[in-house]
């Protein structure tokens, strides 16, 4: 089979979209906490969480157009923090939940069965029921002409774990700490390590970790 990108703009808007958000593969799935200048916490759940850099260390998120209210990015702007939660297969019904279209004023951790937690470093909530939290504070952003999307970097600050899922050499066991992830837009997966290998260089063989 070969689909040109004739045929995939014809395709039904919601059968494209299916088709489109499944391709790039499997993607984090992650919680995005955040609060109102007013103290209105809210949660929404976003793939789009993506390393940025370790020096310093910068975690980037790409919003849709924001010609409609997105409380995430307007409560960022506000207040300059949001965190990052991992999900877990416990978790996984009331994160997707998160993605109805609340009115502003309702908090998603009530709505959908989650607790908000708070740190004396982030000005905006956690999500107790996750295992592995990410503290940030927004930094920049940039547009994107060709689709009118914003890529929003965000500094770590603090990062909240358990002891036992980070190794001696710094790697963080997400697979331990029950992080799932998500393949387009509704299918949520547990995962199976194959290996950890060596770095790699020219001419020097592989080594299993």
């Amino acid at each position: 089979m070969k689909i040109t990108k004739e045929n995939i703009l014809q395709f039904e808007k919601l059968y494209r979209t299916n088709f489109i958000n499944s391709l790039s593969g499997f993607k984090s799935a992650n919680l995005i906490g955040t609060a109102s200048k007013e103290g209105n916490t809210n949660l929404a759940i976003f793939s789009s969480a993506i390393h940025v850099g370790a020096h310093p260390p910068l975690i980037g998120l790409l919003f849709r157009p924001v010609s409609v209210p997105r409380h995430t990015y307007e409560n960022i702007k506000e207040t300059g923090y949001f965190t990052v939660n991992h999900i877990n297969k416990d978790i996984y019904k009331q994160a997707h939940q998160t993605s109805a279209r609340y009115d502003k004023e309702l908090s998603e951790f009530e709505e959908c069965g989650l607790t908000p937690e708070f740190s004396d470093t982030i000005q905006a909530p956690y999500v107790k029921e996750s295992n592995i939290k990410i503290g940030c504070r927004f930094v920049e952003e940039h547009w994107i002409k060709i689709n009118d999307t914003i890529f929003l970097i965000g500094e770590i600050l603090e990062v909240i774990l358990p002891d036992n899922v980070v190794l001696d050499d710094g790697y963080v066991d997400i697979e331990k700490a029950g992080t799932i992830t998500i393949s387009g837009l509704d299918s949520y997966h547990e995962t199976k390590r194959i290996s950890r290998l060596s770095y790699a260089k020219p001419g020097k063989e592989l080594n299993t970790l």
